[in-house]
């Protein structure tokens, strides 16, 4: 039987070993996850004695997570915009990079807004639009060709108390209505790419939900060609890309006929979010 601190010093020096990032910072989130502890009280009772069920767990998420298995997977549980999503291996880990897509949607919603969410995975985004613009969004869909990703995004809507329609779609192919805003994180890593990433993301996120196609811009080329027909004049697009896709999707949006493309850095100064507005000189393709 061992004490909290000698727990936690091997669970660091198993996932150091492993060559896992941020090891002790994982060691530790997993010890919050199955103790229930904060570090206050792991401060305070370091050195008691643990019950052996509860150390067999936490040594199997330890191992689990040395294996590079994400540790939002192993909680089920990732922190988005300041809200707690539920999360497995069927949807995209939200990650901090995609606030800036939300903060900058935030600004286009106006009373009323019909909102529409693109490639939803965990419902994320739209649940975070939803809390953040509460009495400013008259109808919230989410659409995804992942019928698992689905049922995530809906435990999600259920458990956050919101109202919100999430549907199986690939892209607009069941998209009914039209929209003042729709907002998207599609699959934009080119698949000559996928194998560079880091084992969490290559060998446990959904490919699916990765894979932009040879360049990485198919799904902007799809989405920026038929989001018109569904967007109520003067209705806003708002995407995430990718580090260096900024002038690309903004010649697309521009050559589509959107007004007031814009391309939006994040806090590291890197492309993050293209916005444009339908306007009288969208095309229809």
């Amino acid at each position: 039987m061992s004490t909290l601190r000698q727990l936690l010093s091997w669970g660091s020096e198993t996932l150091e070993k492993a060559e896992v990032p941020d090891s002790g910072q994982d060691a530790w989130m997993l010890m919050e996850e199955v103790f229930g502890i904060e570090k206050s009280y792991y401060f305070l009772h370091g050195t008691d004695k643990i019950d052996l069920d509860v150390q067999k767990r936490y040594e199997e998420m330890i191992r689990d997570r040395a294996k590079r298995i994400p540790v939002q997977y192993l909680t089920g549980k990732a922190w988005f915009m300041g809200y707690e999503f539920l999360v497995n291996s069927s949807v995209l880990i939200p990650r901090f990079d995609t606030e800036v897509l939300v903060e900058e949607t935030i600004k286009h919603i106006m009373p009323g807004c019909r909102l529409l969410d693109v490639c939803t995975g965990s419902g994320c985004i739209l649940l975070s639009l939803l809390e953040e613009c509460k009495g400013r969004i008259s109808a919230a869909t989410g659409v995804d060709i992942s019928k698992d990703a689905l049922q995530v995004a809906i435990a999600n809507r259920n458990r956050m108390g919101l109202t919100a329609d999430f549907r199986e779609s690939d892209l607009f192919s069941d998209v009914e209505g039209v929209y003042d805003v729709i907002v998207s994180n599609p699959p934009y890593i080119a698949t000559k790419e996928l194998e560079g990433l880091m084992p969490e993301v290559r060998e446990h996120e959904p490919i699916l939900a990765l894979d932009g196609m040879e360049d990485g811009l198919y799904f902007y080329r799809e989405i920026v060609a038929q989001a018109g027909e569904y967007l109520e004049q003067g209705g806003w697009l708002c995407f995430e890309i990718g580090y260096d896709q900024g002038e690309a999707l903004k010649e697309m949006m521009t050559e589509a006929g959107y007004g007031q493309v814009k391309i939006i850095k994040d806090l590291a100064g890197l492309d993050r979010v293209a916005i444009g507005q339908k306007n009288n000189n969208w095309n229809e393709f």
